[in-house]
């Protein structure tokens, strides 16, 4: 029975719009990874962010969320059909997928059941690739302030699956016939305003709002303030990505 703790409807929008975009080169590695580029899996789509990048390079793509009102703030391509499902119960056909992406979603699911979802969708050689990111990095100034305010502010606010997140999912058994993949950077151009939006999605800001009554983003943009410069600045943000990629 799989179990759904929904940190993120009630930040959808904002979740459309605040968080970053994977590189493209990503998906021309991964689409190069599967022997044809038919039809692709999102599951935990969350937006829609890497099921758009998926729809040039496959003639179909499923992105699938348990959660209605992520998936209803996804961006609509002819080609992206969205369903609201587990990503442990999929109503998919057997053999029908050349590639499943988990981006950003891993560590949320029951795992068992859900590579076992994996190993029943895709076709023989077909790929599974989970992605995730960890702390973005912008300046050594204020990284030292975003590192406590993750560490010590939000630390007691983080679900247990966060570890995973922080073990770059390398605490993961993953039984696929393991592709070592190279190096990717996700990277952005943001103001102060848009990093506020960053922060307001994270599952602990979240949780912390509900159990204390306060908002911890505030005293941390206005702490960052006087790094930042001028609120329409941008800065260069960036993340190295962690990825898991197998076959079947």
């Amino acid at each position: 029975m799989s179990t759904f703790s929904d940190y993120f409807s009630e930040t959808a929008p904002s979740y459309a719009t605040h968080r970053p975009h994977y590189p493209a080169s990503l998906f021309a590695w991964l689409a190069a990874q599967t022997e044809t580029c038919t039809r692709a899996w999102d599951c935990g789509t969350g937006s829609g962010q890497a099921a758009q990048s998926l729809a040039p390079l496959f003639v179909d793509v499923l992105a699938s969320d348990p959660s209605y009102a992520q998936v209803s703030h996804a961006v609509r391509i002819s080609n992206v059909t969205y369903a609201v499902m587990t990503a442990e119960s999929a109503a998919i056909d057997d053999r029908s997928m050349n590639l499943v992406t988990v981006a950003q979603a891993l560590h949320w699911f029951e795992l068992q059941q859900f590579f076992a979802e994996v190993r029943r969708v895709l076709v023989p050689g077909g790929v599974i690739a989970a992605w995730t990111y960890k702390l973005l990095s912008i300046d050594p100034e204020i990284d030292a302030v975003l590192n406590v305010f993750y560490s010590e502010t939000m630390g007691p606010f983080w679900p247990p699956e966060r570890a995973l997140v922080d073990a770059g999912y390398r605490s993961i058994r993953f039984p696929f016939r393991e592709i070592e993949p190279p190096t990717f950077v996700m990277e952005a151009a943001w103001t102060l305003g848009h990093l506020r939006g960053f922060l307001d999605t994270w599952s602990a800001v979240t949780r912390y709002r509900k159990a204390l009554g306060t908002d911890p983003v505030a005293g941390l943009i206005d702490e960052l303030a006087g790094m930042w410069g001028r609120p329409d600045v941008t800065r260069r943000v960036t993340w190295p990505l962690e990825l898991r990629v197998g076959s079947v």
